[in-house]
């Protein structure tokens, strides 16, 4: 999916040591709690959002370690929760389907037609520059700062 990420980097650091400093732990990133728990040899960081009123796409990650050869590589894996992935995906493809239309008029369409394919393929165009820049801002700097969280901790 576009809007999973997934981040490796090897440390020096024994895995033990890593779970033991992350476990338990809560951080804050744009004053949200977020809670680092264990399950199944994997962490996760779950944000607490059952009291937020405001709308926020958030995160679920998932931290794995794998120990090689003395050092411990660090695999961390976000995803958007279910219950937020519906109006970005609801975006994406509305803005595919103008750009998709946008092209279909300029390659087939008349010369008359050519002032409605421009201004179709601006509007999506500009629809997905508006909404990039708010997952930046939103969603990918929540991901952003808890993969810096993650390797400052484990360091």
């Amino acid at each position: 999916m576009i809007f999973s990420r997934t981040y490796r980097y090897v440390s020096a650091v024994s895995e033990d040591d890593m779970r033991s400093r992350l476990v338990g732990k809560h951080m804050k990133v744009h004053n949200l709690d977020f809670e680092v728990s264990e399950k199944d040899k994997m962490l996760k960081i779950i944000p607490h959002a059952e009291q937020d009123t405001n709308i926020r796409t958030l995160p679920i990650t998932h931290v794995e370690f794998k120990g090689k050869e003395g050092k411990t590589q660090v695999v961390i894996s976000t995803k958007m929760r279910k219950i937020d992935s519906g109006g970005p995906m609801l975006i994406m493809v509305f803005v595919s389907f103008m750009i998709i239309a946008s092209l279909g008029l300029f390659v087939l369409g008349d010369a008359k037609y050519m002032t409605y394919t421009y201004v179709l393929g601006g509007i999506g165009v500009g629809i997905f520059a508006i909404f990039w820049m708010r997952m930046e801002t939103g969603y990918f700097d929540y991901v952003r700062k808890i993969r810096d969280y993650i390797k400052k901790q484990t360091s």
